[in-house]
């Protein structure tokens, strides 16, 4: 790792691009090289923009181990600690070492087609598992090879806690502290009739489980999305959820709170 070399990246809107301007030259007259791509040399890379920008930042340097911070120019900003007028305390900050890292856990799922091939794909906030639009989907699904239920309604969503305020709050899943190593299971619009049975609310699994889903049938297709990137597949022999090895060294300066976070953008 080289010494004061940083990776900025930015969601491109006009806001985002001036405050990056104005980081970029701050940055540059304390002696830093700044690169607008990423570098496994890069002792940091600051992300400006939304949480949905730090998400495609995670993705575009698949999932580094370099520490990565968020400048929020978005609207929740769960990820983007930084406003862009503290500029120079996070920079006094960050040269002072007053932070911590906090790693972020993140999911995976195996799909597993029937002509052999297996496709991984990785998510930090979620992975979602649904049918066609406007279609219903039935799954057989597992926990650690235990049978536990026939599921049926739009889908499944496997969360981390990271992404516990996202999309899986959406759905009526709940809020987890992203201390926690967990995943949580919560279901898409399930049916619940004398017809069909299936869980109506999330469900928290150790980070050590393993989610299967089987198909009802594997000639439907199914659509993997994994922080907004969707993927489809047909004849789905099964499908593996697990946490994956890969985290994110998200940094967190000394008066970060959760929970203060939280009250703010949902209370």
């Amino acid at each position: 790792m080289s010494e004061k070399l940083i990776s900025i990246f930015t969601n491109e809107t006009q806001h985002s691009m001036d405050v990056k301007q104005v980081l970029t030259k701050k940055l540059i007259n304390l002696g830093y090289t700044v690169l607008n791509e990423f570098s496994k040399d890069a002792e940091l890379v600051i992300c400006v923009g939304g949480d949905g920008a730090f998400l495609e930042t995670i993705h575009k340097c698949d999932f580094p181990n370099t520490p990565i911070v968020g400048i929020n120019t978005g609207h929740l900003g769960f990820f983007q600690e930084v406003l862009p007028e503290d500029f120079d305390k996070f920079i006094r900050e960050y040269e002072s070492g007053k932070y911590t890292l906090q790693k972020l856990s993140t999911v995976e799922c195996i799909v597993s087609t029937a002509d052999g091939q297996k496709n991984v794909h990785t998510g930090l906030n979620e992975i979602t598992i649904t049918g066609r639009k406007s279609y219903s989907i039935h799954f057989d699904i597992s926990i650690d090879g235990k049978p536990i239920e026939n599921f049926s309604g739009d889908g499944i969503l496997v969360a981390t806690s990271a992404g516990s305020t996202a999309y899986n709050y959406s759905v009526g899943g709940s809020i987890v502290d992203p201390r926690l190593d967990l995943l949580q299971v919560t279901p898409i619009a399930p049916m619940n009739t004398t017809a069909y049975r299936s869980f109506t609310s999330s469900i928290l699994l150790p980070s050590e489980l393993t989610l299967g889903i089987v198909p009802e049938s594997s000639e439907n297709c199914i659509y993997i999305t994994n922080d907004g990137i969707e993927t489809g597949y047909c004849n789905v022999k099964e499908i593996e959820v697990r946490t994956s090895k890969r985290h994110v060294n998200l940094i967190r300066f000394n008066d970060y709170d959760f929970w203060n976070k939280v009250k703010d953008k949902f209370l």
